[in-house]
């Protein structure tokens, strides 16, 4: 899966600062989220570098990068579940169940993130690099513990 996620990043010109389609795609979601509390909230290219520009109350907030998209951890909580697998039906749908969990709870991730550093950037620190991190690893870990429980293979029957 990494491979494959490494070949499809590999289609976008970094150099021309092109930003991949799901990258884009959680950017415009952020902001749709930040939009239910600020309608000055919107997105735009980054000219100079590959990424998409967040804006909230009219101020430029974050820069959405490929990392931010949380596909890597996706795949991360993919590989856990086939680790541990159990009945096919079961492990197709907690995978595709458990992914679209993640995204939400990433994209929600970022629109609060914004508005934290929006009314405390001098807490850029902790909020973007141990709270709102835990926060996304904190909900795959939850849904491991599900799967190793009550699905996989493992599970005490």
């Amino acid at each position: 899966m990494t491979f494959l996620y490494q070949n499809y990043l590999g289609r976008f010109d970094e150099k021309n600062f092109q930003v991949d389609g799901f990258t884009k795609i959680v950017a415009e979601q952020s902001k749709q989220v930040l939009s239910l509390f600020d309608d000055h909230s919107y997105t735009m290219p980054n000219l100079k570098e590959p990424s998409v520009k967040l804006f909230y109350h009219d101020k430029w907030i974050a820069r959405i990068i490929e990392g931010c998209n949380a596909l890597s951890v996706i795949i991360l909580f993919i590989s856990f579940v086939i680790a541990f697998t159990g009945k096919l039906k079961q492990t197709l749908l907690f995978i595709l169940g458990g992914s679209l969990i993640i995204h939400v709870f990433n994209v929600l991730r970022i629109a609060l993130l914004c508005v934290a550093l929006y009314n405390y950037p001098h807490l850029e620190h902790i909020l973007h690099g141990v709270i709102f991190p835990l926060f996304i690893y904190g909900i795959v870990f939850l849904l491991w513990i599900i799967w190793v429980n009550n699905y996989s293979s493992y599970a005490k029957k």
